[in-house]
């Protein structure tokens, strides 16, 4: 009886579990919630990882800037003309002149008029080498209207350093530029910076990313032959004129250089000007080229003594050291001396042989460090100084702050005294 109680009771106790019943539309709800948060998951986690990688990947490995070529650009000598070698003593050989009788050639219009076709298609050809450099600003009006203005020069390619075109130009209108553009010649427009400047002559070299132009523009026959303008031929030669010879506008002229000028003196350098024939202004720009598709000269009317009239340029040998130091981003070691060299007639009245000092900067190094005019500097740092060439060569190697040993020569009473003065070059 008791064991049936028992029975009965456990029966109470008992629970029947039964199967839950599926929500199907609850468990698709929460699948697709979780799919969706999978989904927003790996999104956000690529996108981390895509502006991170480059950050972390800097951070452990960083990238080498790359460093652009070192500009080289080889010096020309002036030439020494025949009688140079004819010795005081020697009689002068007598040119014995025997007239021939040769057969008259006849010239054709049509042989003048392919000549100048001729010329015509070399000039095709040097202008690839010219871009025009627009310079733009913003200013502002009588009545406070703000508007662009711009300056246009021409420039001429000169190297490519694997990351910029270098490209030389006047940079004295475009230092109040904001932005400047280049135009190529087959009308790419891309922008460009001044890299490097030289207050003397107002040149500058401008920069143009390469990766901002065509293959075309990359042919490194593009880049202009530079020329040798201290050649004894130079006189009387043939050229052509490239850029905006008569003006402000794109221009084509030819003629001939008609005289040499004078040295040219300016702060710390000497420059060869030659004049031509062919009509120019006081805007004139451009470039002067050889019969060989060589630069002669670049265009530069701002020598007062001269007559802006004609066309008047700077040898192109005498600027190759400036076009390399701006190529590579140096800044120019600055004494701070106008000179010339020593004339045979002055070496014969006992001035010794050097660097004659015309005139000093002043607030200058040379100045700072007493150098006078009518001293005579005949050494740098042991150097021995022939010509103000020569002493230009010898301060341009130097770097701003550099600390030059100069050993000049001073006339005091009727004789030239040596010292020594240190100068700190400035920039």
């Amino acid at each position: 009886m008791e064991e049936m109680n028992n029975q009965e009771e456990y029966e109470l106790v008992r629970e029947r579990i039964k199967t839950r019943p599926i929500n199907r539309k609850k468990l698709f709800r929460r699948t697709v919630i979780t799919a969706a948060m999978a989904v927003i998951f790996g999104v956000l986690a690529c996108i981390t990882f895509l502006v991170l990688e480059p950050v972390f990947s800097n951070m452990l490995t960083p990238e080498e800037e790359p460093v652009p070529d070192e500009i080289r650009i080889p010096l020309d000598e002036e030439e020494t003309s025949p009688e140079d070698f004819i010795l005081e003593d020697e009689e002068e050989p007598r040119t014995q002149i025997i007239y021939q009788e040769t057969e008259r050639t006849t010239t054709s219009l049509e042989d003048y008029q392919n000549l100048y076709n001729e010329m015509y298609d070399l000039a095709k050809t040097c202008q690839k080498s010219l871009v025009t450099v627009t310079g733009v600003s913003q200013d502002v009006d009588w009545f406070n209207n703000s508007y662009e203005s711009e300056d246009v020069t021409t420039g001429l390619i000169v190297a490519n350093n694997g990351i910029e075109l270098l490209i030389l130009t006047d940079g004295s209108i475009l230092k109040d530029s904001e932005n400047i553009e280049v135009t190529f010649f087959n009308e790419l427009v891309a922008p460009g910076t001044i890299k490097e400047s030289d207050k003397n002559t107002g040149l500058a070299i401008v920069g143009v990313p390469v990766d901002s132009l065509t293959a075309t523009l990359l042919d490194p026959d593009i880049i202009a032959k530079l020329g040798n303008s201290k050649t004894n031929r130079l006189m009387f030669a043939p050229v052509i004129a490239l850029g905006r010879p008569i003006g402000n506008t794109v221009s084509y002229e030819t003629g001939m250089i008609t005289y040499k000028a004078n040295s040219y003196n300016l702060i710390d350098n000497n420059y060869d000007m030659f004049v031509t024939d062919m009509n120019g202004t006081a805007s004139s720009n451009g470039v002067i080229f050889n019969l060989s598709g060589e630069v002669l000269g670049i265009i530069y009317q701002k020598n007062k003594a001269l007559d802006k009239n004609y066309l008047c340029a700077l040898g192109i040998s005498d600027l190759k050291r400036s076009i390399e130091r701006m190529s590579n981003g140096r800044k120019r070691a600055y004494l701070g001396v106008i000179g010339t060299d020593v004339t045979l007639d002055a070496i014969s009245q006992g001035v010794p042989v050097g660097a004659y000092v015309l005139e000093i900067d002043m607030e200058s190094a040379a100045m700072k460090a007493g150098i006078q005019s009518g001293d005579v500097i005949t050494k740098v740092d042991g150097y021995e100084i022939t010509t103000f060439m020569v002493f230009t060569e010898a301060i341009s190697s130097h770097q701003p702050e550099d600390e030059v040993v100069l050993t000049i020569k001073r006339l005091s009473g009727d004789e030239y005294r040596e010292m020594e003065v240190t100068v700190t070059l400035s920039e």
